[in-house]
């Protein structure tokens, strides 16, 4: 009697498994039954980022695996049981790409990204340099430094001159980022940031020795696309997404404000921006994987801010409400791989917003919150912080209070609820 070899299905997620696991398992099954295939789900968590009480009650249909990710023996161990079984592994967060990183010289013949290119895409100085060899027309110019003597803020000058932008090499979310002016203000700002950041990156899990980057202050238009490249390097696009930052509200920081989609943009500048996208992703030599790409427009031309081996913020959720796209399980099928799905048709028209304090302090109340929700327009909001809890700015480790969605059909209707929506919500410390 000849036994049929078991063909692989296990969806391995990298530490954590996303909020909305439930429906990604309708979609899976949903495709299967389209292609004449089933699907399990996994989940391989690094105990070291494992704390007290923090392990979750999985459903059974879950596998459940944990290790020391430091450890390659360790995960070797881990996987045997399942190594012939193992069709993907993801990771949705940026904070669990170190541990992907880890992970992917122990499945060798699934499709993923290197080890080399993840650790490339989230260490800022090193994208940088990846970004520059490969096209200087892509990125500012920049400087790494460890320091902050008269002899390195003279390089600093020259090298890159005002304004600029200090941020650490492996931190996201907008964390110590901050703009510099002048000589003192720069001074001021990184010897802040050299008494911060071994915290925050403690806080952050961030294994990496901490470094400072300076680049070039890109004065222009802000947007941020997600795709998926193939791994034979072919990229497929979403749509653009516009951004506003903090900055441009009158705070003094840069964290992300507003996302809106879809943007409006001329399809020639349209294809300039996926160019320059096409062209970092390439440069940090990523392959198997959705990828989350932030870019300036600016007057000589677009250029990368960054790119993250991982979906964008919220982006599921947009991509879903404005065009039916579905970024999870377009994140799967890229890895399997299969051709991802992006219908082309606008449905309406999502904001996605971010909400800081405008002082720091403890939180006293959030007001105006019923008022959003009767909103035409309104779709969800979360509140993240309790009152009394601190409020501190992104750029000074602080994480935002509450996050607010909105959708409409028509792109006026939803302009109209977003300036209602600004007069109303306040954040009061």
């Amino acid at each position: 009697m000849t036994l049929t070899k078991k063909e692989p299905d296990i969806i391995l997620f990298v530490n954590g498994i996303p909020d909305d696991i439930e429906v990604l398992k309708k979609d899976l099954a949903n495709y299967g039954k389209k292609t004449k295939k089933k699907f399990r789900l996994g989940i391989i968590r690094d105990t070291r980022r494992i704390e007290i009480g923090e392990i979750k009650e999985y459903p059974n249909d879950i596998i459940y695996l944990s290790c020391d990710f430091s450890d390659p023996v360790k995960i070797q161990k881990t996987l045997l049981p399942y190594k012939n079984e193992i069709l993907a592994v993801t990771c949705r967060s940026e904070i669990n790409i170190d541990s992907f990183s880890k992970l992917v010289p122990n499945v060798p013949y699934l499709r993923t990204p290197t080890s080399e290119s993840l650790d490339w895409a989230i260490q800022k100085t090193m994208m940088r340099k990846r970004f520059s060899t490969h096209d200087k027309k892509i990125t500012p110019k920049f400087f790494v430094l460890k320091d902050y003597s008269k002899e390195t803020i003279e390089k600093v000058k020259e090298k890159v001159g005002f304004p600029l932008v200090v941020k650490p090499s492996g931190l996201a979310s907008s964390l110590l980022i901050s703009v510099c002016y002048y000589e003192e203000e720069l001074e001021k700002t990184l010897k802040d940031a050299f008494k911060k950041i071994e915290k925050i990156y403690k806080e952050n899990d961030r294994k990496k020795k901490p470094e400072l980057l300076v680049e070039q202050f890109m004065e222009g238009e802000m947007f941020s696309i997600d795709g998926y490249i193939t791994s034979k390097g072919k990229v497929y696009f979403c749509p653009l997404v516009k951004v506003k930052t903090g900055k441009q509200i009158g705070f003094d920081d840069f964290f992300g404000y507003q996302r809106i989609l879809p943007a409006k943009v001329e399809k020639s500048s349209k294809e300039k921006a996926e160019d320059v996208a096409r062209k970092g992703v390439h440069a940090l030599g990523l392959r198997s994987v959705t990828f989350h790409a932030e870019l300036m427009r600016m007057e000589d031309g677009w250029k990368v801010i960054e790119i993250g081996p991982r979906m964008g913020g919220y982006r599921h959720l947009m991509y879903q409400l404005s065009y039916g796209i579905n970024h999870a399980l377009n994140d799967i099928l890229i890895r399997i791989p299969q051709k991802p799905i992006i219908p082309k048709k606008v449905k309406g028209h999502t904001a996605v917003f971010l909400f800081y304090a405008k002082k720091e302090g403890k939180l006293k109340a959030i007001k105006g919150v019923k008022k959003v929700q009767e909103l035409e327009s309104f779709y969800e909001i979360k509140i993240n912080r309790k009152i009394g809890q601190s409020c501190k700015f992104a750029k000074n480790g602080g994480k935002f209070v509450c996050n607010l969605v909105l959708f409409n059909k028509d792109r006026s209707r939803l302009l109209a609820d977003i300036r209602r929506m600004e007069k109303t919500l306040k954040i009061i410390t």
